[in-house]
């Protein structure tokens, strides 16, 4: 299961203009039109990204306060990005002791006279 959500965030994120939305939503939640706007993209366009977006749990959408009921505002989502952290912090580690038992077999292993 978690495998499967990180791979829908993954292929999400895959797509540069996705990414920049995100990045867009990290300051603060837009409107479609908005995103669209910032990036020259037609409204059915940024309506795929984002419906990608949504499918994959990384943001949400939500109706305008006090505006009209078919406006919609995007925001990001914690959870996805949280799980996405937590998967690279494990690889991260795996590489961490991976280059700290190389380090200690080549300390082992080095010849007598060539210690520094």
């Amino acid at each position: 299961m978690r495998s499967e959500r990180l791979d829908r965030t993954l292929a999400a994120l895959a797509d540069p203009t996705r990414r920049g939305v995100v990045d867009l939503l990290r300051v603060e939640p837009r409107r479609a039109g908005e995103l669209a706007a910032a990036f020259g993209t037609s409204a059915p366009a940024m309506s795929r990204h984002l419906r990608v977006l949504r499918e994959s749990g990384l943001v949400e959408e939500d109706r305008a306060p006090h505006e009209d009921a078919r406006v919609r505002v995007y925001r990001l989502r914690r959870a996805p990005f949280a799980a996405l952290r937590d998967w690279v912090e494990e690889v991260e580690a795996f590489w961490g002791d991976q280059l700290a038992s190389f380090k200690e077999h080549a300390e082992r292993t080095r010849p007598p006279g060539k210690r520094s």
